[in-house]
């Protein structure tokens, strides 16, 4: 276990969750939240109403690369990655604030090109830049605050046994995108246009919420790792069937090409930004969701009841 100069525990022995939950002990609390550290999003009362808010880093190098995505790309890419956790709650997001990190010699224009392309990715949803910080940054970093509206917060805790599971939007595309640009390739252009510009169902969160959805979440690491959280916050154990993935055109190319397993990238893969969420089986499902599993009394998540052999997602500080 790698530990620092003075014997303590480093991030990289605790994870990016448990650093969370260590931070989560050391914060206080107020009668304007609703609901605090550890979903999608926050729910902060107001005396006049109340609103929902996320924030996210993209880092260049590990969240993106210039010589692989345009300015437009990223300035998208930035603001999808926080209207889908508004959306992973059932809102809609209204305003967004930017904090901005950059080298002196970046260009004018990358920045201005950057910006247009996150308003063209905010008015998918009809939100906009309100403010912002910039300083000076050895790499870029784009730091997002989405603040939005929601009748009712769906959070991650509300799913019970005998829920059924089911996902809106794509999965595997991005994760088989950057496969492919890892290893020098630029085809087939749908997987790795989904990993500079993902999609997220904007519809689909605020329609599930109406249909009652018991919990849900965004799909940002990957299907079983985020569906790990989901599991843990409910209490809750969810089992996957294998045969009800539809796997994409381009994934299974990409999966032939490199040798690799295809429902890996389905059940593994990140940054496609689909919703995955739980309904009572005594309902139908919203127009557009398709389902995928159960939920049972147990702890964990299953893939046609057994452990998932491998990562189950992207992790940070590994």
């Amino acid at each position: 276990m790698a530990t620092s100069a003075a014997n303590e525990p480093t991030i990289g022995d605790v994870g990016e969750f448990g650093l969370i939950d260590q931070v989560r002990a050391q914060i206080g609390d107020n009668r304007y939240i609703l609901l605090g550290s550890g979903d999608d999003a926050a729910h902060i009362s107001t005396n006049d109403g109340s609103y929902i808010v996320s924030t996210d880093l993209l880092i260049e190098g590990r969240h993106f690369r210039r010589d692989w995505s345009s300015a437009h790309d990223i300035g998208r890419k930035a603001a999808a990655c926080n209207l889908s956790d508004i959306n992973a709650m059932g809102g809609v997001a209204t305003a967004m604030t930017l904090g901005f990190g950059a080298p002196a010699d970046l260009p004018v224009s990358w920045v201005l090109e950057m910006v247009r392309g996150f308003e063209e990715e905010c008015a998918n949803v009809g939100a906009h830049i309100v403010g912002g910080d910039v300083t000076a940054s050895d790499k870029i970093v784009l730091a997002v605050t989405a603040m939005g509206d929601v009748a009712r917060p769906v959070l991650r805790s509300g799913a019970l046994p005998g829920d059924v599971v089911a996902y809106a939007g794509i999965l595997g595309l991005a994760g088989a995108g950057y496969a492919t640009l890892s290893r020098g390739f630029r085809s087939p252009k749908a997987a790795v246009e989904t990993h500079r510009v993902p999609h997220p169902p904007y519809a689909a969160g605020p329609q599930a919420a109406a249909a009652g959805a018991t919990a849900m979440t965004d799909v940002s690491d990957g299907l079983l790792a985020d569906l790990g959280h989901l599991a843990d916050a409910s209490g809750v154990s969810i089992d996957l069937e294998s045969v009800t993935f539809e796997i994409p055109g381009p994934v299974a190319t990409v999966s032939e090409a490199l040798g690799a397993d295809a429902l890996g990238f389905v059940l593994t893969g990140g940054d496609d930004y689909a919703l995955v969420a739980t309904f009572s089986s005594q309902g139908e499902l919203p127009s557009g969701w398709t389902r995928i599993g159960t939920v049972s009394d147990g702890r964990g998540v299953t893939v046609d009841g057994q452990p998932y052999d491998g990562p189950a997602g992207h992790q940070h500080f590994r």
